[in-house]
């Protein structure tokens, strides 16, 4: 039995990140457990303070990575003062999303979307730059992304670039950019976000 909780803790680690906004007055914070190979899992919180773009609201998440890299499940709940919002997502072997807002499942194909971005939440950085393993080796990707409006959570597909600036073995430099916004963002071994100009960085 010891060599079998041996041998599972060599391929799983768990880590705690907290990053805060940097003009945005907030606060995420996430527990991820990083499997062996691409998997991962990421359960985290967002809160954000009432500010000129957005009411006060919070929202939590969690979303599991299979093997290839792909996101295969996501729920995302958020809270306002007048509402709260659910939205549960699964994604088929034939690259169908099925998602539910509590009405009953709906079936979408999202262009052949198999990476998620949740508005505010920059953990989901990480999804494509360790699909595509941009923190380890020089590369350029262009996909489309399901993209999740917070606290709203409105649906659309966006097609966003990660382009690898500089990789090294502690920190590595991925530049994303969508519809002519661009920024250098660092991250660290896991591709986990340290720093994202603008947007938020690690505490």
């Amino acid at each position: 039995m010891q060599e079998q909780v041996n041998s599972t803790a060599t391929v799983r680690r768990q880590k705690m990140v907290t990053w805060r906004g940097h003009d945005l007055p907030s606060l995420e914070s996430a527990r991820l457990v990083l499997a062996e190979g691409l998997r991962f899992r990421g359960t985290g919180r967002l809160i954000v303070a009432a500010n000129t773009e957005t009411g006060a609201f919070s929202a939590s998440y969690e979303v599991g990575v299979n093997e290839a890299g792909e996101v295969k499940r996501l729920l995302v709940r958020s809270t306002t003062a007048e509402h709260e919002r659910q939205i549960s997502f699964s994604r088929s072997h034939d690259g169908f999303w099925l998602y539910d807002r509590g009405q009953g499942p709906q079936r979408e194909e999202f262009q052949g979307a198999a990476e998620v971005d949740v508005q505010f939440c920059v953990l989901f950085n990480t999804l494509p730059i360790r699909r595509h393993q941009l923190h380890r080796e020089a590369g350029e990707a262009t996909m489309p992304v399901l993209w999740v409006s917070l606290p709203e959570l409105e649906l659309k597909v966006v097609h966003q670039t990660y382009r690898t600036v500089s990789a090294g073995e502690q920190e590595s430099v991925v530049n994303f950019s969508h519809l002519g916004f661009t920024a250098d963002i660092t991250v660290c071994e896991d591709a986990v976000v340290l720093d994202y100009p603008g947007i938020s960085g690690r505490i």
